[in-house]
């Protein structure tokens, strides 16, 4: 059986972090953007799809009813998909990458794209704060897109960044959630202030914090989270007298009545909650808890836990805002204390 022309022109990287269903859709609109195909040509079908690519049927699916969805395609019953649409303006193609996936950069991700719409085809990839990887990533063609967004978070601290972000030409850089002291030139960026978030964070806090003595931040070795956020907290444990500590790991702390916590990492919520529990202390009364990052579960877990955290969906539109306004504005992020019983 002869395969469906527009397959020359669909392509699927299993590597991506863009959902395959998106990464389809995609590819079918800039096979029609490029003129590959003709309105009212009608598509593979689901199954040729599925079956060209691997891939399930309700993701073959999925990618066509988005475009549906979007009035890009049409369909027949008893005939399939066919293109409906070919008057498409698609004026940005983006290179999109995170050191990770999680809640919160979900949130970015999903603002980002919301923000940019149909305007925009993202390829979004995760380098897992691997910097040989994040160097292979940008080793690839960089000249077809029209934006760089970086999220740069390293396991190590790694000399040569700034010199390899160098390399990608201003006019198409974003950095995202932290700027990059060796970066030069005019670029854009939509980031956290770190330092002076966590102190100005604990100062809005330091009336519920005089019931304890002891502020503990727990800060995992070789972590890829900033430097200013530990010295922010010490700054602020120093001008208002509170001891301080700073806990690798958590499951060999020893945990007193008095101790306010800091937790960086999601996982390390959950050990610490763990443990409290198991010592029959009270959190918010015996043991306080503040965790960075505000994530919708938080407000339900034990009666709420205090969060620290900049706007993720603020920054993601921002982030997108500066696309579409052709701008290299550097955006500081507002970053919010949200108080509940854990303190």
């Amino acid at each position: 059986m002869k395969q469906h022309p527009i397959f020359k022109y669909l392509f699927i990287d299993d590597f991506s972090a863009t959902p395959k269903y998106f990464q389809l859709a995609n590819s079918i609109i800039k096979a029609i953007v490029d003129k590959k195909v003709q309105q009212d040509d009608i598509l593979p079908s689901i199954n040729e799809v599925s079956y060209a690519f691997e891939i399930s049927r309700d993701t073959a699916e999925k990618a066509y009813k988005y475009l549906k969805g979007l009035g890009i395609l049409g369909s027949v019953p008893g005939k399939g998909y066919y293109v409906q649409q070919t008057n498409l303006d698609q004026q940005y193609k983006i290179l999109l990458l995170f050191n990770k996936l999680s809640e919160h950069k979900k949130i970015i991700y999903d603002s980002f794209a919301d923000k940019l719409g149909e305007q925009a085809n993202i390829d979004f990839y995760i380098y897992n704060s691997d910097f040989s990887l994040f160097k292979k990533l940008l080793s690839q063609n960089i000249n077809e897109y029209t934006h760089i967004v970086i999220l740069p978070h390293f396991r190590e601290r790694w000399e040569h960044v700034d010199e390899v972000i160098n390399t990608i030409p201003k006019e198409k850089l974003i950095l995202l959630d932290k700027k990059l002291k060796g970066v030069t030139g005019e670029y854009g960026a939509v980031y956290e202030n770190f330092q002076e978030d966590i102190y100005g964070a604990l100062e809005q806090s330091k009336d519920k914090l005089q019931r304890y003595h002891t502020l503990k931040i727990i800060y995992p070795e070789n972590t890829y989270y900033p430097e200013e956020i530990y010295e922010g907290f010490v700054q602020f444990c120093q001008n208002y007298a509170f001891n301080s500590k700073k806990v690798n790991e958590i499951e060999e702390e020893d945990i007193q009545p008095g101790d306010v916590y800091i937790n960086l990492r999601e996982n390390d919520l959950v050990l610490l909650i763990e443990r409290i529990i198991s010592l029959n202390l009270r959190i918010g009364k015996d043991v306080g808890v503040i965790s960075y990052n505000e994530t919708p579960l938080k407000k339900f877990i034990l009666n709420g836990i205090t969060t620290i955290s900049t706007d993720f969906r603020c920054m993601g539109e921002m982030a997108a805002q500066l696309i579409l306004d052709n701008s290299r504005a550097r955006i500081e992020v507002p970053f919010y204390v949200t108080m509940r019983a854990s303190i």
